[in-house]
């Protein structure tokens, strides 16, 4: 094969990364569309879809909430179909064990999300659908890390030199905020499957105060108010959840703000970095404003899933951002012990 080829064909295998990518983040927001509509039920049955096979029911029934439900089956499985494409091509042509692993992982970790959706509908478990929802997130990082890893970005690190101690700091900074990231995405899964409101609809007080009254008395109350309106009743455990949301989502602002300083401060010879940095802060920033909107209008279809699909993308941001650290951090012989040659 010449040089020419190869290289065309490594651009190929690398763009359809990330479709792949792209595909699942698709995927997220359907997924993210389904639950904030409630209409995670309207198709009864797994994996038939009112005893149909899958890709042969007919388009004219897709009404209503089976319209969503349906189309998430299906983007699930063309995800599911290009996740096992990307993995043969790459083990046709990637001769790193490493890359060839981690799509190994993404293989076994898209039939497991599509065995846990459909567990979701047959057993109608909240929790399943809660673990449904992070596993999917976490896909979508590990899809993320093997496209970058095929990038001529991520071959061209190993010819940067870097001082060794100050890129370990902006690294356990990325590694900390995209753990914290994650968790707030958890953390979010579980509020959308624990209630069909939101616990909370003001902001930023939290029921009229800073600091809910989550006694059982003005649980009462809070709950006769919400009576009146057509909303459903909220306990102290999910009052208190939104608030670990909104204090999370604090902390992450933090982090984010800290990490684009350091980068800035520290890793001038990296405009990639300061680059993601400056993207990292305008999105969180975005995402700070879509969650204040999913409040004041309880939960909107349309502005929850744009929440969901903005979050997604800084888990991304995150992961990449240590990807790349972790890349300039490896270790080799040299003679200079703070700094190292990758």
């Amino acid at each position: 094969m010449s040089q020419g080829h190869s290289i065309r064909s490594t651009t190929w295998l690398n763009r359809f990364a990330w479709f792949t990518a792209v595909a699942t983040l698709l995927l997220i927001c359907s997924g993210g569309m389904v639950t904030s509509k409630g209409v995670g039920l309207a198709v009864p049955d797994w994996p038939t879809t009112f005893g149909y096979n899958m890709f042969m029911f007919p388009v004219s029934k897709w009404i209503g909430g089976i319209f969503f439900e349906h189309t998430h089956r299906l983007i699930a499985s063309t995800v599911g179909f290009l996740t096992i494409i990307l993995a043969g091509w790459i083990w046709r042509t990637e001769d790193r064990q490493s890359v060839r692993n981690l799509v190994l992982i993404a293989v076994a970790g898209v039939i497991f999300q599509g065995i846990l959706g459909g567990l979701r509908v047959t057993m109608l478990k909240d929790q399943i659908g809660i673990f449904h929802a992070c596993v999917a997130q976490a896909f979508l990082a590990l899809i993320v890390v093997i496209a970058l890893s095929m990038t001529r970005f991520w071959r061209s690190l190993s010819n940067r030199i870097v001082d060794l101690a100050s890129m370990k700091r902006v690294q356990i900074l990325a590694i900390a905020v995209t753990v914290a990231i994650y968790i707030q995405l958890a953390l979010g899964a579980t509020m959308r499957h624990q209630h069909r409101d939101l616990a909370i609809l003001d902001f930023p007080t939290a029921n009229g105060a800073w600091i809910p009254d989550t006694s059982a008395t003005a649980l009462a109350k809070i709950n006769a108010w919400r009576d009146m309106r057509g909303l459903s009743d909220v306990s102290a455990f999910q009052i208190w959840l939104q608030m670990a949301h909104r204090f999370v989502a604090v902390l992450i602002a933090i982090g984010v703000i800290a990490f684009c300083l350091e980068v800035w401060r520290n890793g001038r010879d990296f405009p990639v970095l300061k680059r993601l940095s400056i993207f990292w802060v305008v999105g969180i920033l975005l995402q700070l404003t879509l969650g204040v909107w999913t409040i004041w209008s309880n939960k909107a279809a349309d502005i929850a899933t744009a929440h969901v699909a903005v979050g997604a993308l800084m888990l991304c941001f995150g992961v990449s951002v240590w990807a790349i650290c972790w890349r300039l951090c490896q270790p080799i012989r040299s003679a200079e012990p703070q700094r190292v040659l990758v």
